[in-house]
């Protein structure tokens, strides 16, 4: 019993401390000034949490891990081996299934696929989506665009996020794209993303949500090796991380249409 009381006195002493900390850092009373300085003070303990400075210098990335892909109804249609690589800021090239015989690949805005029927160029809505996405990578805006002209910061406020408290950073673009991100008052990692994009075929917004967990630390740098991403609530993807090392030594035309050319030939395929 004594044990009891004890548990539910510090789980009250947690509530009103977190409280208080709430009222103390509530948003509406500070100036925007104050907001400034407590969003770049976050996301400078978030990038120190990722590595510091080997965060930053990080050129790319090389991955082994699943995919899971799910239907309208929600349901997990199905897992999906894949390698994913990737050259900062713009290149990403994934090979899917074991025999690696398909693949997308990024290289700016181009982009090209590679399937039994041989290499073609994505469609240009694709390589839109990528190019967005990218400005919407929380890699991105913390190795590179929070430099850019435009570029705005404030603080959100407290809040509970998967159990956790969590201060809430808003960054905002000159196009007035907003990203949120909630990051964990203890480890000062990102918990998840929130951003809205807009679908133009069906002339709608749509809230993209990105939840980061399961964090290990590579060669000095943090990576999540868990990542799910949802649309207006629904899950449509999650990723399991197995293995990844910093700066992988690639060929330099691994992010070509030659690359893919070249493997198309490897699988027995003929040029077209």
């Amino acid at each position: 019993m004594r044990l009891r009381i004890a548990k539910i006195l510090q789980c009250v002493a947690l509530l009103l401390s977190f409280a208080y900390s709430a009222g103390a850092q509530n948003p509406d009373i500070m100036t925007p000034e104050q907001r400034t300085a407590k969003a770049k003070q976050i996301l400078n303990q978030l990038i120190e949490a990722m590595g510091g400075q080997r965060f930053l210098a990080a050129t790319g990335t090389q991955c082994t891990g699943r995919v899971a892909q799910f239907g309208h109804n929600g349901e997990m249609t199905g897992f999906v081996d894949f390698n994913e690589y990737w050259q900062y800021p713009d290149k990403k090239r994934t090979d899917y299934s074991k025999k690696g015989n398909v693949i997308d690949l990024f290289h700016g805005d181009q982009g090209w696929t590679l399937d039994r029927g041989g290499v073609s160029e994505e469609p240009t809505s694709v390589v839109s989506d990528f190019q967005e996405a990218l400005k919407r990578s929380v890699n991105n805006l913390l190795r590179r665009r929070l430099h850019e002209e435009g570029i705005a910061v404030r603080y959100a406020g407290i809040a509970v996020v998967d159990l956790k408290p969590v201060d809430w950073v808003e960054i905002t673009d000159a196009d007035d794209r907003m990203i949120r991100l909630a990051v964990d008052r203890s480890t000062h990692l990102t918990v998840r993303s929130v951003a809205v994009i807009e679908d133009k075929e069906e002339g709608v917004r749509i809230e993209e949500v990105s939840l980061y967990s399961n964090y290990q630390t590579i060669d000095g740098v943090t990576i999540p090796k868990q990542v799910s991403r949802e649309r207006d609530g629904r899950r449509v993807a999650q990723v399991f991380y197995d293995n990844c090392r910093l700066n992988p030594n690639l060929a330099p035309d691994f992010f070509t249409k030659a690359a893919l050319d070249k493997r198309f030939s490897e699988l027995g395929g003929k040029k077209k």
